[in-house]
């Protein structure tokens, strides 16, 4: 486990310092989640199933179910990566900042080394690469 550099996951400044992870996450808080929750579940629920049930439960149902549902996998994140429980507890971090807490959940498993776009089963091989593409054969 990689030492935090922001001390005990400083989750009041972490949020800032991604802009592109922050508009990703104003405009479709989706993605956000589902990239996120796939990681933090070592893949047993894809992005795309994470993604469509923020969706209903964010959009359709209502807010509370999703504040309950992020701090679920707050708090796996931190069980996994022994981080401490701070400023506050994982509710009233979703409660009050839930899009801040997203981005703090995202840019943590960036930190751990994971590429969040390519989900779990592409962070399972991250040295594997194709070779590259010839056009026909050798030519003189």
């Amino acid at each position: 486990m990689k030492e935090n550099p922001l001390g005990p996951l400083d989750f009041a400044t972490a949020a800032l310092m991604f802009q592109s992870i922050r508009c990703m996450t104003i405009f479709c808080p989706c993605i956000t989640f589902g990239r996120s929750a796939e990681i933090i579940n070592k893949g047993s629920i894809s992005c795309g199933e994470s993604c469509l049930l923020y969706c209903l439960l964010h959009h359709i149902r209502a807010v509370l179910p999703s504040i309950f549902y992020g701090c679920i996998h707050r708090r796996r994140l931190r069980g996994q990566y022994g981080l401490k429980q701070s400023p506050c507890n994982d509710f009233l971090v979703h409660c009050f900042c839930h899009y801040c807490a997203l981005c703090q959940e995202y840019r943590q498993l960036k930190y751990q080394g994971f590429d969040m776009k390519r989900g779990w089963k592409g962070n399972q091989n991250p040295g594997v690469t194709m070779a590259p593409v010839t056009e026909g054969g050798m030519k003189r």
